[in-house]
């Protein structure tokens, strides 16, 4: 049984949430403080997800993400924030977060999406030198593109772009994000409106239909995601 934190202090969110994740078969230890989460995890770090309300009585939900993160830990981290402001929210993706749902939330979706975090993290990884998604293969060790066992071109740029977005399938990616992680060893970076550019290049060259992506998704206000 997958072992969840969860770290809210609605006492009647809680009691739904307990309800409806016990019954799709997860282990939930609750805190309702930073200082109860803190303990927690200091006394059994090995849960598998965390859930982090954003707003608590002794703290926020990102602190504590960014704490974790600048310790080395990995833990996917879902944040469940009241507020639907784009900078909340990428704030907590930014400095770690993996995921966020905006309350009022359906538990359904809720418990999907805390599945397809722990298939990436618990083994859904690519093979040693492979990226995968569907008919698309990566050969990292080659620099090559297969889509249907054709090989697609990209420049350098595009590719390092793929690959991001391969290699966190499933995952929000902020366009902050992914400008900082584009630079390169030689300076070279891109900029917000070529960035634009390289997403609608990858569509062209990767979606049946580039004006209605079923892979490269926008989040709207916030970045990106690589559907999996």
């Amino acid at each position: 049984m997958q072992k969840l934190l969860l770290l809210e202090d609605d006492i009647s969110l809680v009691d739904g949430l307990l309800f409806s994740l016990n019954k799709n078969g997860f282990e939930v230890e609750v805190a309702r403080t930073i200082k109860e989460a803190e303990k927690a995890l200091a006394m059994r770090g090995d849960f598998d997800l965390l859930l982090f309300d954003v707003t608590l009585p002794d703290g926020n939900g990102i602190s504590l993400c960014e704490k974790l993160r600048s310790s080395g830990n990995r833990t996917p981290i879902i944040f469940l924030t009241a507020s639907d402001e784009e900078t909340s929210i990428i704030r907590g993706l930014d400095c770690g977060g993996d995921d966020y749902m905006t309350k009022p939330f359906k538990l359904g979706e809720l418990c999907s999406r805390i599945r397809a975090l722990l298939r990436r993290s618990t083994g859904q990884h690519a093979e040693e030198g492979i990226l995968r998604s569907g008919e698309l293969v990566v050969h990292l060790t080659e620099g090559r593109v297969l889509l249907r066992g054709e090989n697609v071109d990209f420049t350098a740029a595009e590719y390092r772009l793929l690959c991001l977005f391969l290699a966190n399938k499933g995952k929000v990616l902020t366009r902050t994000a992914i400008l900082d992680r584009l630079w390169d060893n030689a300076g070279n970076f891109v900029d917000d409106n070529t960035l634009s550019v390289y997403i609608r290049r990858l569509r062209e060259k990767l979606e049946e239909n580039p004006s209605a992506p079923t892979c490269l998704k926008t989040v709207r206000g916030v970045g990106y995601k690589w559907e999996i």
